[in-house]
């Protein structure tokens, strides 16, 4: 193969590498999101341990909200994670296309469907746990934070 020939296949291969890049950082963010998760899972349980009874209440229900978003941003890791596995086959996809003259596009199709489809609902869990983080800081303020809502 020519090196002509070549110049147009990376061109073609540079919009997965981008959204690539793209979920990365979105991955990062995720990931320290779930740190944080965590980190405040661990010290919600010590501070159970050493609670009155008033306070162990908010406390496991606090622990019960934590554990529910934790589950939400694993899930969305994960889900992101499969789209830039997919974006990464689909670029190994279209060199085979190019250089093998293989007759591929309901499976580069499918890929890049199956890459934003997962992108898709990695976003959707991320606005769930957003959404649900919201109803944790409701019970860590309690009455007095919600007057001006």
């Amino acid at each position: 193969m020519q090196t002509q020939y070549l110049v147009p296949i990376l061109q073609v291969a540079i919009t997965p590498v981008i959204l690539i890049s793209g979920v990365g950082l979105l991955l990062l963010t995720m990931t320290n999101r779930f740190g944080r998760i965590i980190d405040r899972t661990r010290q919600l349980s010590r501070e159970l341990r050493a609670a009155v009874a008033e306070d162990k209440e908010r406390n496991i229900a606090q622990l019960a909200i934590l554990s529910r978003r934790a589950q939400l941003v694993r899930s969305a890791i994960a889900l992101a994670g499969f789209s830039v596995l997919f974006a990464a086959v689909l670029i190994i996809a279209l060199f085979g296309v190019a250089l093998l003259h293989l007759e591929l596009a309901f499976f580069i199709s499918g890929l890049f469907v199956s890459c934003m489809l997962c992108l898709i609902a990695s976003l959707l869990f991320f606005i769930a746990d957003i959404n649900l983080s919201l109803a944790a800081l409701k019970l860590e303020v309690g009455p007095a934070g919600s007057s001006g809502a």
